[in-house]
């Protein structure tokens, strides 16, 4: 089971990791802990691997921070559910093997620190509170997935160079 982090509309990237703590700023090896600093302190320390961010419209928006959701891969996050998310956030997720998954009704039934399951087959989210609808994933993004991300899915697929 995962616990959901519950976040509202438009939480943007400046949110999830602030711009100075880039890791350019702070080192590759530091900048995760940053995680939602000023939005939600504690969070980087609290979060379990496979938790779930359970989001509202426009989830992941502002600038297109590759290093927000590559924070987010460092502490573990299990899966970004929301309403709708910004185009570019979502493939940053897509291509670093985060599953970012559409719902129009996990907001309204899930509470933050509620033990959920995400059964992205049955396309649902499981909650305390009754079972969210997701909507599926094209396949193309399903592959990249279970790839563990686009480098390991084209290193699979031999459209990339073994380094």
């Amino acid at each position: 089971m995962a616990r959901a982090w519950v976040f509202g509309d438009d939480l943007d990237t400046d949110q999830m990791v602030p711009g100075r703590y880039a890791p350019f700023m702070v080192g590759q090896d530091k900048f995760h802990t940053y995680a939602f600093c000023d939005a939600r302190p504690g969070f980087a320390k609290e979060v379990r691997p496979g938790d779930i961010l359970v989001g509202g419209e426009n989830f992941g928006c502002g600038s297109s921070r590759e290093y927000a959701v590559a924070a987010l891969k460092k502490l573990g996050v299990g899966a970004v559910v929301a309403k709708s998310f910004a185009r570019i956030f979502f493939r940053n997720c897509i291509n670093l093997g985060i599953p970012a998954i559409e719902s129009a009704d996990a907001i309204q039934i899930v509470g933050d620190g509620d033990d959920v399951t995400l059964d992205v087959a049955a396309g649902a989210l499981r909650t305390p509170h009754g079972a969210a609808t997701v909507r599926p994933l094209a396949s193309f993004a399903q592959e990249i997935l279970s790839a563990g991300g686009v480098i390991a899915y084209l290193r699979e697929n031999g459209d990339f160079p073994r380094v």
